[in-house]
């Protein structure tokens, strides 16, 4: 045993109860640690000892990919036939059913382990870190690294990555509403708690997957992983999601067919009772019918539409957290974006300093400019790792060079929020007078400094109109002031403006134009100046349908914003509550919206949002919120993406209507031909064997082409289109295959065995050739080309059907040998068929009915405490294989199972 374990096996680990009540000297001392942190060797060797600070694992798991594909109530209603069939002694009939079940099986799990594995290695490569002090130095690290005793620096918006002890704190205030529910934030001091505090009221501790909301701290790591509060209940969550707008069209269809299978399959067995047929016998011709009525193979097509999906976006660079979130992107209507990174370079540099009449030189107002960050001004100018994007711009611009920390002594500082939109920093230079400065947006500084001069408004116009980033500068003397408040930020001198540019991106404007033939209207939400946001639409080329201001939507009720959002363009100066509210709107308005952000302000507007898109080099915040992640912040992928996503469905829908119809029509051709004729016109065997192969050959059809007018517009799940397309397509197949009946029997006079061997081929070849006119809407071949895999296996299927029953097999089938001459009616039959199909189809989709409906009733995404529990969950995630860590006290293989393969310890039991 190394002598880490050894100490824990003499003293249980330090729970965060007991490191609240203690002195934060007295916990780092517990914890082996100090105010420079673990050395490199002791870090490593507890990382060995507990684990990663982890309570997911996002290696994908061969074992739940195949349960998974078990889900399905067409497979499960496929295996209880299987079984019954066996029961009865109909071994041919279960076996057809098996092989049906291994191949639906099967393909689903191969699509979706190897789509698992893809975004697998997405998702390593989107990290998580925090600020870690070790040996006394600041470094990003992975926070599946952190262990006890690492010290932690935090600030605004930072996603708690452990269960800490604070060390120190300014103005700190934690949502802990994930936790608690409580929706207001906590204060938190360093100063231990009384004894018999509460988890609530431990003021003196951060817990992991809470946000801080203002404010920064320093903080010792006292409990990682399943020992941490937020990851033992994450654990017992599980890995439960909400279900998708496609899962739920899933779901729908199915209970579709389910009342249609038990209506006909009901009303078949009962007239084969009345007609006295063996009652097994008609047990399983009804069986085969119910399983016949159902395309089997649906859950393997959607698996494989899934999984070439993925791997086409992995090609660009998108992470797609969960597989069916593809649907959702394709379902998008609406665009809310930020422009920083978007419509804009996202490179922002420092232009100008400009001071005001009476006021500082520009070098001067640059220092001034410096001294206001939030980041510790004598490291910052050596790394500017967690400094907001116009800080770093600041300290990474030549003129920083010449900046000296040492004549200027901090001694407070307020740091930003999002309502106050400024910081404020306590500065004394040498043995001077300290002074106030703030720096934040011009507004809310202006706003400090009593009137303001034309002069000094025209010069701020002039930039804004020139679409610069402007950032007020303020201060004045506090002679006697020690700490600082907000109370203090009044009486301030304006001393100028800093300027910083962000260019708009040279293929914004194509990005755009791609969006808008998507049918996206493309909305901007940002916290800049409206006339900045609006000089980037016109350089741009952007037509906008008006600004409304942050402080114009405070004023609007609920019905008046939402009137306004829907004609609005650019919503300037929003706070992260007025973004998620304008959003939360939009959606109830009808509209399938999705919001890209990359910032500590956007979390609640991805939240709200129907998909929320963000990207790699965003904040944990808006990372941990999104269902998208790019790995390239560019709309261009953003609308590869969504058309992705519309093919999948397209896809998806054709193989549902061409399965639905034409299952339909065999099925209720064989119902009624099972009571009119004295024999089965096709054995329950047959029939399965027909769907088996008709099925197979539409596994091409996740890969066929998607005409461009199906990818210019969402596209929902529509079961009332289903049943219609359903109703009028498989009654033709039933017609022609009700002349096939009279044609053998009439004609040829055949035999049951020459019956269902006609009925069989003529089956085979109408509803596969079909395929072709219904997958467009188009005329088939001359104005919509099928991929050549699909070409290849639907010929093939059509082949190997008219084989069969003239095989060696044929016997065993039950089928007996055909007349020359059917061959020559089948192609004359099949070729009426399809030109009948092509007039009908003409017809359908010209009513009106047909259209795709404008959305009246708003559709509401409802996300509940458990969805926001296992999204924060899968930042603390590895990719390894999942162990337990050896100072775990062992546990039954229930208990294990129930923890989710977690990487690391559970947090044990107080006494």
């Amino acid at each position: 045993m190394s002598q880490l374990e050894l100490r824990e096996a003499a003293s249980p680990p330090l729970t965060i109860t007991d490191a609240a009540r203690q002195a934060p000297d007295a916990v780092l001392a517990a914890l082996g640690s100090g105010p420079d942190g673990l050395s490199q060797a002791a870090a490593v060797e507890r990382l060995d000892a507990v684990g990663p600070n982890a309570v997911r694992t996002h290696e994908a798991s061969a074992w739940s990919v195949l349960a998974r594909q078990f889900r399905s109530p067409i497979l499960i209603l496929l295996l209880i036939t299987a079984g019954l069939s066996l029961f009865l002694g109909d071994a041919t009939n279960s076996l057809v059913i098996g092989v049906i079940l291994l191949v639906s099986v099967g393909l689903g799990f191969s699509n979706e382990f190897r789509a698992e594995r893809a975004a697998e290695a997405l998702h390593s490569r989107v990290t998580h870190t925090a600020v870690v002090v070790r040996e006394g130095a600041a470094a990003e690290l992975d926070v599946t690294a952190l262990v006890p005793g690492d010290v932690v620096r935090l600030g605004l918006g930072a996603i708690i990555p452990a269960d800490l002890r604070l060390l120190a704190a300014k103005d700190l205030l934690c949502d802990e509403s994930i936790l608690t529910g409580e929706s207001l934030p906590v204060a938190k001091t360093p100063a231990p708690v009384t004894e018999k505090a509460s988890l609530g009221d431990l003021t003196s501790c951060l817990f992991m997957g809470t946000v801080i909301q203002s404010g920064s701290c320093t903080g010792v790591v006292v409990a990682t992983g399943g020992r941490a509060e937020f990851g033992r209940i994450a654990l017992g969550l599980g890995e439960r999601q909400p279900q998708t707008e496609f899962q739920l069209g899933l779901k729908r269809f199915s209970f579709l067919l389910l009342q249609v299978a038990i209506g006909l399959t009901t009303l078949i067995f009962a007239a084969n009772l009345l007609l006295q047929r063996p009652v097994i016998e008609s047990l399983l011709f009804s069986l085969a019918i119910a399983v016949g009525i159902t395309p089997q193979l649906l859950p393997a097509v959607v698996s494989t539409s899934l999984a070439t999906g993925t791997r086409q976006l992995a090609r660009r660079r998108v992470l797609v957290k969960r597989l069916v979130c593809i649907e959702d992107l394709g379902d998008m209507d609406i665009l809310v974006t930020d422009k920083t990174g978007t419509l804009t370079e996202g490179r922002i540099t420092f232009t100008a300093a400009l001071p005001v009449a009476a006021g500082p030189d520009p070098g001067e107002l640059f220092t001034l400019g410096l001294l206001a960050t939030e980041a510790d001004y004598t490291a910052a100018k050596a790394s500017v790792i967690g400094q907001n994007p116009l800080d770093a711009a600041l300290w990474e611009s030549p003129q920083a060079a010449g900046f000296t920390p040492a004549g200027h002594e901090r001694l407070d500082i307020i740091g930003f929020d999002h309502l106050r939109r400024r910081t404020s920093v306590l500065v004394r230079d040498g043995a001077g007078t300290p002074r106030i400065i703030t720096k934040g947006s011009p507004e809310d500084v202006l706003a400090l400094c009593g009137p303001v001069t034309a002069e000094v408004q025209a010069l701020l116009d002039a930039q804004f109109d020139a679409g610069s980033r402007v950032v007020a500068v303020a201060a004045r003397e506090a002679p006697g002031l020690a700490d600082l408040t907000p109370a203090d930020e009044t009486g301030l001198r304006l001393a100028g403006f800093l300027v910083f540019l962000d260019p708009p991106k040279a293929n914004a404007r194509e990005s755009l134009d791609r969006l808008e033939a998507l049918g996206i209207t493309v909305k901007i939400a940002t916290g800049d100046n409206a006339k900045v946001a609006e000089r980037v639409c016109d350089e741009l080329g952007v037509l906008s349908g008006g600004t409304i201001t942050g402080a114009e939507a405070e004023a609007m009720s609920d019905p008046e914003l939402s009137a306004a959002a829907r004609e609005a363009s650019i919503f300037a100066r929003v706070s992260p509550e007025q973004k998620a509210r304008i959003i939360r709107l939009l959606r109830q308005s009808g509209g399938a919206v999705g919001f890209m952000g990359d910032g500590v302000n956007d979390a609640l507007a991805l939240h709200q949002a129907d998909i929320g898109i963000s990207v790699d080099s965003a904040t944990d915040v808006a990372k941990d919120a999104a269902d998208v992640v790019l790995l390239d912040k560019d709309l261009g992928v953003l609308a590869d993406g969504v058309m992705e996503g519309r093919r999948i469905f397209a896809n998806t829908i054709k193989y549902v209507l061409m399965g639905t119809s034409s299952n339909f029509g065999n099925m209720f051709s064989a119902a009624t031909a099972s009571v009119v004729l004295s024999f089965l016109p096709m054995l329950p065997g047959q029939i399965l064997l027909n769907n088996l192969l008709y099925d197979t050959g539409q596994l091409a059809i996740p890969g066929d082409r998607v005409d461009r007018e199906q990818l210019l517009a969402p596209a929902h799940w529509n079961i009332g289109f289903i049943r219609r397309f359903m109703f009028l397509f498989g009654p033709i197949s039933s017609l022609f295959d009700f002349a096939t009946f009279g044609l053998m029997l009439f004609v040829f006079n055949a035999a049951p065995g020459e019956f269902r061997a006609g009925w069989f081929i003529e089956s085979i070849a109408t509803q596969t050739l079909i395929i072709f006119a219904i997958r467009t809407r188009r005329v088939p071949f001359l104005r919509s080309r099928p991929s050549m895999g699909l070409l290849g296996a639907s010929l093939g299927v059509v082949a190997l059907g008219i084989f069969l029953p003239l095989s060696p097999l044929a016997g065993l089938l039950g089928f007996d040998p055909l007349p020359v001459p059917f061959f020559l009616a089948l192609l004359g039959m099949t070729v009426v068929y399809l030109v009948l199909v092509e007039l009908a189809k003409q017809w359908f989709f010209a009513r009106t009915a047909q259209q795709p409906p404008a959305p009246v009733l708003p559709r509401v995404r409802r996300r509940g405490r458990d969805h926001r529990m296992a999204r924060r969950a899968a930042r603390f995630s590895t990719p390894g294989a999942a162990r337990r860590g050896p100072l775990e006290p062992r546990r039954g293989r229930a208990n294990r199972r129930k923890r989710n393969r977690v990487q690391g310890p559970s947090r044990p039991r107080k006494p």
